[in-house]
């Protein structure tokens, strides 16, 4: 289609959907929205055949302009025929001047006259002007005489296009609604939604609510245009920003509607049995002194209708709530190209742009005053200062007030909470991640009611979890102004001490910590909805409490491994780094997490020396139960005989202290291991099979190298064991590549009765485990941990890696530990497993 604008004399098309909101009605959102694309697909291919060029489109409504009468009248005639099959009938109106032309597009008294032309016509018909009518000559025309124009003083003499018989003019209320002077874009679900829900429900009051920024001005005024055919009383829009004063809502809309006085009776009278729309803008400072006479007019005026925005509900009778969320993503990237490339044409959509888009919650007003500063900053310069969102984007000179910046946005809805509901806010600020009632109430002292407030006015969101937990938050732009005034308060390190303690509670009710005492099942679902939470208080810890950091992080330990090896390394290591003078045994605990974590993320030479100082320090400290699950890992990782040159000392050197120590550690679960005897964990497996059950525990509990716990392996472990590994969905999408690469090999391995010593095999020559967690949430479990293997293993079936046994009876082990000495280790293995086997057929 032509993009440049006629000139001279311009016949102008105007088209609209009549009955849309009764088809919009019937067919459901999702219906009409397709419907909606096909007809727009199908009059554009008939405007640009017959040399149109589109001015606007506003909803479901277009305005076209046509160098010619003749093709004004053919493109018409082509739309409604190729219309007249489907649901969606269109009424279409045609006007020809002289307008003039600017950049913004026409101004003339004769684009309005063609737009109230088509607003008199039927679905299906055409209606054009005497002027349009004396430019034709073959077209078949019906003379309608004259009829007044909404706003114009003298009537019109209006003509037909075809003899099709239809009822006589339509003769609407008036629409005196804001025409705003940039497009609306975007949000028609929101729109088709919202009016459906009004129809359907059949309410009085309909308030458009959500936060400052959300668009509802401009939703509402387009939902009223969209609404209007329903309106036969007409549409009024009265504006409420300005006014402080609830006694003066209902003169306001007495005067809006023309009635002889200010009163509710003079404005039921002035109504009468005609619907009436109403739009109340910005009604929310004035609540809740405006509800009460706003409900009297509502009784008095049965034909009103209000519709409001606020950024909180009137809560009167009869009153439907439509919760205006951000935009979605396609069309905020839309609204921002669309500003901002009226500014800079080259501006293109990239990934800076939509992380832009992203870090501005998708508000459009925070996006469109970005998209005004392109000017001087591009995208990439907007990310690099987008901290200083509240005050570096601002609007124009002609910009409401309230609009001008972020933060005026922002403070507007502050200044109007009473004291209570300020300190709460500010307070909240402290949860990242948002938090669930009970928090809110532990941590902030809050009360449901003023909760509740908050989220009436829309600073405060709500989401439901899946696990059916209500969850309250922030939006970003927003809680970067509470936490400006929770600085302001003083009370954030107050406040953070008891968030790190919650959470600490939390990481010991989920399991998350090296328990040797007793089995627990790892629950991360508790702990992942925190772990922005998390990271938050870490960030202030390392600054201002580093020891209660290190508590977090250490607890945490068993997350880190599953989820997080990265993130969990860097947390504790610098918290070990920054809390030098912490108790010994918490960071014993610190770094034995360290330890654990690069060893799962394929590092065990980074974690030997925190294994070693960790033991040390529990030995030293009389933590007799810690020092023999810090020798347990270090056994299991590294073998009886050490790592050479890792600095982990043989098993006979460890420090185990005192004798009394040395007796209580032999009792601890998981202390000790054995392939010679068929035991795990120290214990025969019958034995250890009844004491499970009588702990209400599954005797295929496993070993937990991260909690120090074994159990021994039944007839049922061992067949399967020798199935492929699997890789709990628990883990990290990281570990899982780590494990889910050396399947095959692992296959291969022969049936280990405790496989402590395969995993010293896999260890010693590449040191790279990837342990996951069973699907359910326990522990892991021996036959579903998985580890590296040598490249020889890989490439060969025979090489079963070093102390590979079978029944635990083939203790024998590579003199040298090299690849020829565990080549010949597995040919050892092999040939006895078939000396074995043949001697069991002779028997027979």
């Amino acid at each position: 289609m032509r993009t440049e604008l006629p000139s001279g004399t311009v016949t102008f098309l105007f088209t609209d959907i009549a009955g849309s909101t009764r088809l919009l009605k019937d067919v459901g959102p999702e219906a009409y929205a397709r419907e909606l694309a096909v007809h727009r697909t199908i009059l554009r291919a008939g405007f640009e055949e017959h040399g149109g060029v589109e001015v606007d489109t506003q909803g479901d409504a277009f305005f076209v302009a046509f160098g010619t009468a003749a093709g004004a009248v053919a493109a018409a005639g082509a739309g409604q025929r190729a219309l007249h099959a489907g649901p969606i009938v269109v009424r279409m109106g045609l006007h020809t001047g002289a307008p003039s032309v600017t950049p913004e597009g026409y101004v003339g008294i004769d684009v309005h006259r063609g737009a109230r032309i088509a607003a008199l016509a039927h679905g299906g018909q055409v209606l054009m002007s005497a002027p349009t009518a004396a430019l034709l000559e073959d077209e078949p025309l019906l003379d309608l005489g004259l009829h007044r124009l909404k706003d114009f003083d003298a009537p019109a003499q209006l003509f037909q296009l075809g003899a099709e018989q239809f009822p006589p003019v339509r003769t609407p209320g008036a629409v005196d609604l804001p025409t705003p002077i940039t497009p609306f874009l975007g949000r028609e679900r929101e729109l088709f939604a919202a009016a459906a829900l009004w129809l359907d429900r059949g309410s009085r009051v309909l308030t458009i609510v959500g936060p400052g920024g959300t668009g509802k001005t401009r939703f509402a005024i387009e939902l009223a245009r969209f609404l209007a055919e329903q309106a036969d009383g007409g549409s009024v829009f009265v504006p409420l920003a300005p006014v402080r004063d609830p006694a003066l809502v209902v003169p306001l809309i007495a005067e809006r509607v023309g009635a002889s006085g200010d009163s509710a009776g003079a404005i039921a009278t002035r109504l009468g049995d005609r619907r009436t729309h109403v739009v109340l803008d910005n009604l929310e400072q004035l609540l809740p002194d405006a509800a009460k006479p706003l409900s009297e007019l509502l009784s008095a005026a049965p034909s009103l209708h209000i519709l409001a925005t606020s950024r909180e509900p009137l809560h009167v009778s009869g009153e439907t709530e439509f919760d205006l969320q951000p935009m979605d993503e396609a069309d905020a990237i839309a609204l921002f190209l669309e500003r901002a490339q009226a500014i800079r044409p080259e501006i293109a959509d990239a990934a800076p742009v939509r992380e832009l888009i992203h870090r501005l919650d998708r508000l459009p007003l925070a996006i469109e005053l970005a998209a005004a500063r392109v000017k001087l900053l591009g995208p990439e310069q907007l990310l690099e200062r987008i901290g200083q969102r509240l005050d570096l984007l601002k609007g124009g000179r002609d910009a409401d007030v309230r609009h001008a910046t972020l933060r005026a946005t922002i403070a507007w809805s502050y200044d109007l909470l009473v004291a209570d509901e300020q300190l709460l806010f500010a307070r909240l600020a402290i949860f990242r991640g948002g938090s669930t009632l009970a928090d809110a109430e532990r941590i902030c002292d809050a009360e449901v009611e003023t909760v509740g407030s908050l989220l009436d006015k829309s600073l405060l969101r709500r989401r439901t979890e899946p696990d059916g937990t209500d969850r309250f938050w922030m939006l970003e732009t927003i809680g970067e102004f509470a936490r400006e005034c929770l600085a302001a308060t003083g009370e954030e390190a107050t406040l953070r001490r008891r968030q790190a303690d919650q959470l600490i509670a939390l990481a010991d009710r989920a399991g998350t910590r090296a328990v040797i005492e007793r089995p627990q099942r790892w629950d991360f679902d508790s702990i992942a909805p925190e772990i922005d939470n998390v990271r938050a208080v870490l960030e202030w810890a390392a600054i201002t409490d580093p020891a209660r950091g290190l508590h977090l992080a250490a607890w945490l330990e068993a997350y880190w491994v599953v989820r997080d090896p990265v993130e969990g390394t860097r947390w504790l290591g610098s918290l070990l780094e920054r809390a030098p003078n912490a108790d010994p045994i918490l960071r014993a605990h610190a770094m034995r997490a360290l330890g654990g974590v690069n060893d799962i993320f394929g590092r065990p030479d980074d974690a030997a020396p925190w294994y070693r100082q960790s033991l040390e320090l529990f030995v030293e400290h009389g933590a007799g139960p810690q020092a023999a699950h810090g020798r347990f890992r270090i056994r299991v990782e590294h073998g009886d005989e050490g790592r050479r040159g890792s600095g982990v000392a043989s098993d006979r050197r460890l420090p185990w202290g005192s004798p009394k120590r040395r007796s209580a550690a032999r009792r601890v679960p998981g202390a000790r291991t054995s392939c010679r005897k068929g035991r795990a964990g120290g214990r025969p497996g019958a034995r250890a099979r009844a004491g499970a059950r009588e702990r209400g525990e599954s005797a295929r509990s496993g070993l937990d190298l991260v909690g120090g716990r074994t159990a021994p392996l039944g007839r049922r472990d061992r067949a399967q064991a020798r199935q492929p590994r699997r890789v709990s969905r628990a883990c990290s999408p990281l570990t899982r590549a780590v494990a889910r690469a050396r399947r095959p090999a692992q296959r291969r391995l022969c049936c280990c009765r405790a496989r402590r010593s395969c995993r010293v095999g896999r260890r010693r020559e590449t040191g790279g485990p990837a342990l996951g967690g069973d699907r359910d949430g326990t522990r892991p479990k021996p036959d579903r941990a998985v580890g590296r293997l040598p490249e020889a293993a890989r490439s060969s079936p025979s090489d079963l890696g070093p102390g590979c046994v079978r029944r635990g009876r083939c203790r024998r082990r590579a003199p040298d530990g090299g690849a020829g000495g565990r080549s010949a280790l597995a040919g050892h293995c092999a040939r006895r497993l078939r000396r074995r086997a043949g001697a069991r057929r002779a028997h027979r």
